[in-house]
């Protein structure tokens, strides 16, 4: 009984060192696999694949998502004829008249010292900025910011991602958004897929493309929805400041020259337009929603100009904190008022509004209030800014609207225009 014990003991023993060093095998080999790139290939051949490699679920929307959207982001290059300055050295003390009055040593003492001096030799075509953008329409219409490409005496081309190059029209600028759009003449191009901004999450993951810092064609940038509706100041060299409302705040990187550029959800559908970042933070960038160029787009294929309806007033948005320290009855609503040069009146003469009626200091309540339709009015708010709500509709449409004159509300009706 004792030897069968001492047998089994030792198979046991036997057993235990094989199968340790079997596992310990397999191990080693798991890990050197690991450490040299071998892993996909193992993968494979316990999956019964072909050392085909994983991607998560987000890394291959993000990579669909730029190779659906990419051959349709542009380049846009700006030149200009600047002077052309040549240096060449003129010598004060060389010439016939100093030699004949102080005689030929004082020609030879200074006549050698030559002094450089700078002229103009015509002109030469000069690269001055540049920008980014996106084809719309397969026949050749481009989205881009304004301010990409305000300088009218300049000219512009577009750089396509197959390294084409194409001369640009500017059809339209338009002030109001920060928007422009261009158009080349070729056909049977790339197009992106406009998406619907109307409903964006805080949160909610965006791609960012653009021609970084006007060298990097194409570089992509990933982060999130980090604010909607803000309203922010933007500016730089040459354009001014420009008032910014209802953008879309985002963490995804957007560098100079990214301007003008697509900010894609992960379905790759342009959601907005980076127009702008801010200076002296990380990763705090803008850009406009994309509905609020969808009409200009439509507007400028059909009329060849961008058909806007105008009201014709200058005002200033009501918050409680106004109306607390103005003592006003109403906590919402557009207060008509002076601008702060003397010309910069309230209502604009011969303006819709003007006709219609109003006055500096009326309080602009609504829009289109409830009543015989049944369809809710619009709040005039912080949130819902008048001149968003007036942009919606078209020239030559009425609208009501409920006006608070004097400390009593009347319904007014007023016939939009095109602004001019």
């Amino acid at each position: 009984m004792e030897n069968n014990y001492k047998k089994l003991l030792v198979t046991i023993l036997i057993a235990s060192v094989l199968v340790s060093s079997v596992f310990g095998a397999a191990m080693g080999f798991w890990a050197g696999s690991l450490a040299n790139g071998r892993l996909k290939n193992l993968w494979g051949v316990i999956s019964g694949g072909q050392g085909k490699v994983i991607t998560v679920t987000e890394e291959s929307a993000v990579i669909s998502a730029v190779d659906k959207v990419a051959p349709a982001v542009v380049s846009i290059i700006v030149t200009k004829d600047l002077p052309k300055i040549e240096q060449y050295y003129s010598n004060p003390f060389g010439s016939e008249f100093f030699r004949e009055f102080f005689g030929q040593d004082f020609n030879d003492l200074f006549g050698q010292q030559a002094v450089p001096q700078y002229r103009q030799n015509g002109t030469e075509k000069t690269e001055i900025g540049g920008g980014t953008g996106f084809i719309v329409s397969a026949d050749g219409y481009i989205i881009t910011n304004r301010h990409v490409v305000l300088d009218q005496a300049a000219e512009y081309t577009v750089l396509m991602n197959d390294e084409a190059k194409y001369p640009a029209k500017v059809l339209a600028r338009d002030a109001l958004n920060d928007l422009a759009v261009l158009k080349i003449e070729k056909d049977n191009l790339p197009t992106v897929e406009l998406g619907d901004s109307a409903n964006l999450k805080v949160g909610q993951s965006v791609i960012a493309i653009g021609n970084a810092l006007g060298e990097f064609r194409n570089t992509v940038s990933t982060g999130v929805i980090s604010g909607l509706a803000r309203s922010v100041t933007a500016g730089g060299a040459g354009i001014g400041n420009e008032q910014l409302i209802n953008v879309i705040q985002t963490d995804a990187s957007i560098n100079p020259g990214n301007s003008g550029g697509p900010l894609l959800n992960i379905a790759g559908q342009v959601i907005g337009i980076n127009t702008a970042m801010a200076q002296g933070a990380q990763n705090i960038g803008f850009a406009i929603p994309i509905n609020e160029v969808k009409s200009t787009i439509e507007s400028v294929q059909k009329n060849g100009r961008i058909v806007r309806p105008w009201l014709g007033v200058r005002y200033v948005i009501i918050n409680k904190a106004i109306a607390d320290a103005n003592k006003l009855s109403v906590d919402y609503g557009a207060i008509i008022v002076r601008g702060q040069n003397r010309t910069d009146l309230a209502v604009i003469p011969g303006s819709p509004a003007d006709k219609a009626g109003l006055v500096e200091n009326d309080i602009i309540l609504e829009i289109n209030p409830s009543g015989g339709s049944g369809q809710a009015g619009q709040k005039i708010t912080e949130e819902n800014l008048l001149a968003n709500l007036v942009v919606k509709f078209k020239p030559g449409d009425e609208i009501t609207l409920r006006v608070m004159h004097q400390g009593k509300e009347k319904i007014v009706k007023v016939k939009l225009e095109e602004m001019k």
